[in-house]
């Protein structure tokens, strides 16, 4: 028998099912964090938090989370957030056929702890220039790329967009990159629009941008929704519910492609996708 569709009053509740462990999480990393540096843990906040993120993406808080999820008897709730983890969540949407269109020099933003590498195809890929300002998962990339044909084409940075200087040492200039990659990227950066704009400045024309994001709901209760559980979620989970990347997407420049961005049409989840290929006009 399939679970009840979720109501609007369990939808409300649901980011609970992904909070919850992150707290969890950040507090077992700040606890160890004062076991051996002691009172100077307390100076360093943001670094804390950069760990507690990591921790949360890696595989083996994935499977702390997915037993725990597994273990829930509230169908409601647990048909939001799915057990099996991001990876495999992502590999039951249009995620894999999005990366494996990566093609030529390709830059990926916010690789995490590496969960496309496997998805890129190698006959297609050039290099892969994979930057991310928190330093905390170069060792789960190197664990991942030893596994890959892409060891040799693939370098980690830890930096952002708007690190130019870092960026153009490695030959990432305006106009130079083939592909831009940006899976839930958007949502975690300090000004989406800014930073798009960089990205259509760094693709060549006919240069290609592969998305897959999520952001504010077009439902009205759910964006308030989205707004009050924001704070907590951005502090805990490392990315915004709120943000109408989207817009923020297609002001960048000039597209083509635009009809065939697509979306999810469930007005009560709060992490509503959108997702697409867009080609900068020549």
């Amino acid at each position: 028998m399939p679970p009840p569709k979720p109501t609007r009053f369990n939808s409300f509740w649901s980011p609970l099912m992904l909070l919850w462990p992150a707290i969890t999480i950040h507090w077992a990393a700040f606890k160890e964090a004062f076991r051996t540096r002691g009172f100077a843990a307390l100076w360093h906040p943001t670094k804390q938090i950069e760990y507690g993120v990591a921790s949360l993406l890696s595989e083996t808080c994935e499977d702390i989370l997915a037993t725990l999820l597994s273990r829930l008897s509230i169908p409601l709730l647990t048909s939001i957030y799915p057990a099996e983890g991001f990876i495999e969540y992502e590999s039951t949407t249009v995620v894999p056929s999005l990366v494996k269109q990566a093609r030529g020099k390709i830059l990926e933003l916010g690789p995490g702890p590496g969960n496309q590498i496997h998805r890129f195809d190698p006959d297609l890929v050039e290099s892969i220039c994979a930057i991310d300002p928190n330093p905390n998962f170069n060792d789960d990339i190197a664990l991942k790329l030893q596994a890959s044909a892409l060891e040799s084409r693939y370098k980690f940075l830890v930096c952002g967009v708007e690190d130019s200087d870092i960026l153009r040492a490695e030959g990432v200039t305006e106009g130079s990159m083939d592909t831009i990659l940006s899976i839930q990227v958007m949502c975690a950066v300090n000004d989406p629009h800014a930073i798009m704009k960089e990205i259509w400045k760094l693709l060549k024309p006919g240069g290609q941008f592969i998305f897959w994001e999520h952001g504010k709901s077009r439902d009205f209760l759910t964006s308030i929704g989205q707004t009050l559980w924001n704070p907590a979620w951005s502090t805990f989970v490392g990315c915004n519910m709120n943000r109408d990347i989207r817009s923020a997407i297609l002001a960048a420049g000039e597209w083509e492609g635009l009809e065939n961005v697509e979306e999810t049409d469930d007005p009560l989840t709060f992490l509503p996708r959108f997702w697409g290929v867009l080609v900068k006009k020549a």
